[in-house]
């Protein structure tokens, strides 16, 4: 097995960010330091990341978080501010974020160690929707809202087409979108929003896939039931995991 396959599988990343964690040169098989990706490894093999053992038993663990802004959508930090870890007390397992919300966006944050599902839900070609809300500035006109949904270009590449609906305006002074990605660039809808002339003012995601942080206080999280984990799978078109623990 490829080792950023082996490394997806024991919950350590998706595969994506798997894959730039031996490039990074932060991975051991069997006490050597590997940078390839063609790297393969055996069941006997020792893999370490970082110096600490990596096994692929490891419970597989979905949590669903609201994520209150100030907070980064990262394990850690190199400067020391607040990431969605210090949010998880008394969970053993090394989750990690699918995809990320920056610092100033609230709302709804998946966490597993389930790489392979991770790396299928954040890939454009499974069109995972991801529904946001947007207070922006200003009262955008019907040429706003369709330059809105034409997307933008991020990093030398555009991005897919948005829906994009007004559902209230305040005082003449701001309003209030409903926009509808299938993919999850970086700053995609704030860059989106700007390039319309429409900075945005605050910004949640209410939904993910078909889950929303209904019954959830801001900054606490609970773990998926069963069913929900295999509505992921099915989504992704993945046999789902036998059993589900809840």
């Amino acid at each position: 097995m490829r080792l950023a396959k082996f490394l997806a599988h024991a919950g350590v990343a998706s595969r994506r960010r798997a894959e730039q964690l031996i490039l990074s040169g932060r991975v051991a098989v069997n006490g050597e330091t590997v940078s390839r990706l063609s790297f393969r490894v055996g069941p006997s093999d020792r893999v370490e990341l970082d110096g600490r053992a990596v096994t692929a038993g490891e419970r597989k663990r979905y949590l669903l978080l609201d994520k209150p802004r100030g907070v980064l959508s990262t394990v850690r930090d190199p400067r020391g501010r607040p990431t969605v870890m210090d949010l998880l007390p008394g969970v053993a397992e090394r989750v990690y974020p699918v995809g990320r919300l920056d610092a100033d966006t609230e709302g709804v944050l998946l966490l597993t160690n389930d790489g392979e599902l991770a790396y299928r839900l954040t890939h454009p070609r499974f069109g995972i929707e991801k529904v946001y809300r947007a207070w922006v500035q200003g009262i955008p006109t019907a040429e706003a809202l369709k330059k809105i949904s034409r997307g933008v270009v991020v990093e030398g590449k555009a991005t897919a087409p948005a829906r994009v609906k007004l559902l209230k305006t305040e005082g003449g002074r701001k309003a209030l979108l409903e926009i509808t990605l299938t993919e999850g660039r970086k700053r995609q809808v704030r860059l989106m929003c700007a390039a319309a002339g429409h900075p945005v003012l605050r910004l949640r995601r209410v939904r993910f896939a078909f889950l929303t942080a209904r019954g959830l206080k801001s900054g606490l999280y609970r773990d998926l039931a069963p069913a929900e984990v295999r509505r992921l799978y099915k989504l992704v078109k993945l046999e789902p995991p036998h059993p589900v623990r809840p």
